[in-house]
């Protein structure tokens, strides 16, 4: 016989607060953990299929992670010291971009810009003080024994997870079910299924939306000749998970370093311009609904608002659980409307007098 629905709600909401308690209090700690099983859980299905093609799983997880070995080992080579190079180069160029900015704004806009002018005295502190900030941070960043500690633990730590964590995927997933409750163990496993599919179809396309958009935009900008493509590209691929601020950052990016450069080159400057519609154009109408589809069922603006209560609530590992959180609850959320949908309270007594006729007279 089941518990009482409330002894159950008691149980579940126990279960709920320790789950927030720990991210509270264990949160870094956690963070390494959380990204090696998120790393095994979106490489468990190519593991999978390695075992049906006749690999056993300690050949496949090898496999696998040989793979990811030399992926990371060309983007060190390859990808990450552009990034490094652009990124210390922009910090370099950022005050002068904005002294030029202000010469600009002072020779169009004289009456805008006089000595008292509030706009005129902030973009001089801008100006003054952004470089300065740029060093200080990558001093900050570079410097700091702890920050390399940490860093290099996250490094060791994550792959390592991800190892084990997929050496025993099946195995785990196996004693999770062991230990369901008995009573409940269908409708859990029918939840965590949606679950599941929800999660794979929003999360592992987005990724590729991002990678896919990134790449576009990297390559579509550096060909354009802008000088910070490649990390233009990079910053707009990586946030495109965020509706609509992926573009809309990389775009006012690009279009202000654009203008920087080319300034008087107005077809320049529109080629930076369409490039970022272009992208717009293939992700809303090709991209993502190849690769993500419409039936995940995550709204933008619910994926938002777990991405920011989340993540102020409980920093960059609040992030990190946002979007697994934000798909159970949206799963959950429909099953409890179709739950609700069924009972006495939303079809009222009349309902169970009509069904209690029709067994009399059948």
């Amino acid at each position: 016989m089941a518990l009482p629905a409330k002894q159950q709600l008691t149980y579940w909401g126990i279960a709920a607060s320790l789950f927030l308690l720990a991210l509270w209090f264990l949160g870094q700690v956690l963070a390494p953990f959380l990204v090696g099983g998120a790393i095994a859980y979106f490489l468990d299905p190519v593991a999978d299929r390695l075992e049906r093609m006749g690999l056993n799983r300690a050949a496949a997880t090898t496999v696998i992670s040989l793979s990811a070995l030399l992926v990371a080992v060309l983007l060190v080579l390859a990808v990450i010291p552009s990034l490094a190079s652009q990124t210390a180069a922009l910090v370099e160029a950022l005050p002068t971009i904005f002294h030029k900015l202000q010469a600009f704004l002072t020779e169009q806009f004289p009456g805008l810009l006089d000595e008292n002018s509030v706009i005129r005295r902030t973009i001089l502190s801008i100006g003054d003080n952004l470089k300065d900030w740029g060093t200080e941070v990558a001093k900050t960043v570079f410097s700091s024994a702890l920050s390399v500690l940490n860093a290099l633990m996250f490094l060791i730590v994550v792959p390592v997870v991800a190892f084990y964590l997929l050496l025993d995927w099946d195995n785990m997933v196996a004693k999770i079910d062991a230990l369901l409750p008995r009573d409940h163990a269908p409708v859990i496993r029918d939840l965590a299924s949606r679950i599941n599919h929800v999660l794979a179809a929003f999360v592992r396309g987005q990724i590729s939306v991002c990678i896919v958009l990134g790449a576009f935009y990297s390559a579509a900008l550096m060909l354009a000749g802008l000088d910070f493509g490649l990390l233009v590209g990079a910053i707009a691929g990586t946030i495109t998970f965020i509706p609509y601020v992926g573009a809309l950052v990389g775009g006012a990016l690009a279009i202000g370093l654009a203008l920087f450069q080319f300034w008087g080159d107005w077809v320049s400057i529109g080629i930076i311009a369409g490039i970022f519609a272009i992208g717009q154009f293939l992700e809303g109408n090709v991209i993502t609904p190849r690769l993500v589809g419409n039936s995940v069922g995550l709204h933008p603006v619910w994926l938002l608002f777990a991405l920011s209560a989340f993540g102020s609530a409980f920093g960059f590992v609040g992030m990190l659980v946002a979007v697994p959180v934000t798909a159970a609850l949206g799963v959950l959320t429909r099953w409890g409307i179709v739950q609700y949908h069924q009972s006495l309270l939303y079809r009222g007594i009349g309902s169970r007098t009509d069904l209690e006729s029709q067994k009399d007279n059948p």
